[in-house]
């Protein structure tokens, strides 16, 4: 594969501009088809690589949004092949959806609806009938928008988005789990706890020899001497206050939430911390993509609530 620094620079500076535009787009369609927010991000990630390389083949002229749209969906497919959570399902005839700019209130509620639901509970409908509702609905993609990214006709569209809309009802009419509140890891609370104290030695003891640090926007940092200047970085911020908790109403992965300033009354944005034994192998800042948070349902640990 090329080399995607020795792309022409006028390509890769258009490329990288709207990367960080729909980027966040890009996320909210991509989490809920995989109905997690840090697989929404892999998959991001994934797609935006594969851009910088391919965007030395493209035709000049092509519409770059919409590419990276169609490279999401199909890097989305793969994922969920190789979960084996893919559900096939017929389409069948069309049913009229209206597609008006300024839609009735019947159309709103439809909308609404879709951007109310839950992430995991998106992965309930079939493959279609989500990538339709998600990109209608949710990201707010024109009919023929749809049918060329999805390579369907525009009837085919209509359908899904028919049928659609109609099971997104019967799963949210379904009495919704209650909240669980646990307590969080002794890993997660010890974390939360130097960072709040800001016990940069202490932290740093923590790192194996290959951890691995990703931050959105920025290079990745491996291994401790590397990783070591994230806790360097922290130490100029002025306020924050770090809480462990839970994704998916508490039934989901532990993560850390981020208040800056502390005194904030909801996170600002997620950190996930990987362990191997007691020491941390990769760190995953979510500070520069703040988008993280959309459709996270977090749920705050027992002890977290008390951390710092």
């Amino acid at each position: 594969m090329s080399d995607p620094t020795s792309m022409p620079s006028e390509a890769r500076t258009r490329l990288l501009a709207i990367m960080a535009e729909v980027r966040p787009e890009l996320h909210r369609y991509c989490a809920r088809l995989a109905g997690s927010v840090f697989d929404g991000d892999d998959i991001v990630q994934d797609v935006l690589l594969r851009a910088l390389v391919a965007i030395d083949g493209l035709e000049a002229g092509t519409p770059l949004r919409p590419w990276l749209f169609r490279i999401a969906h199909n890097r989305a497919l793969d994922y969920l092949r190789s979960r084996a959570v893919r559900k096939g399902e017929p389409i069948e005839a069309a049913a009229e959806v209206a597609d008006d700019l300024t839609p009735d209130p019947a159309e709103a509620l439809e909308r609404q609806q879709a951007v109310n639901t839950a992430l995991s509970r998106f992965t309930e409908l079939p493959i279609v009938q989500r990538s339709v509702i998600i990109l209608k609905d949710v990201l707010g993609h024109s009919l023929e928008e749809i049918s060329v990214l999805l390579d369907l006709g525009v009837n085919a569209v209509k359908a899904a988005l028919s049928r659609g809309r109609s099971r997104l009802r019967e799963i949210n009419a379904k009495p919704i789990e209650p909240r669980l509140v646990k307590p969080a890891s002794a890993a997660a609370e010890r974390f939360a706890s130097l960072f709040n104290r800001r016990d940069w030695d202490a932290l740093r003891s923590l790192l194996a020899e290959d951890v691995h640090l990703t931050q959105i926007s920025h290079p990745d940092r491996k291994g401790r001497a590397e990783v070591s200047l994230f806790f360097t970085i922290y130490a100029s911020t002025p306020e924050f206050r770090l809480v462990p908790a839970y994704l998916d109403g508490g039934r989901g992965d532990e993560v850390i939430a981020v208040f800056a300033p502390a005194d904030a009354e909801q996170p600002t944005y997620l950190m996930r911390v990987e362990w191997r034994g007691s020491q941390i192998v990769r760190i995953r800042d979510f500070r520069y993509a703040r988008y993280i948070l959309d459709g996270a349902d977090l749920v705050f640990a027992e002890q977290g609530r008390q951390s710092g």
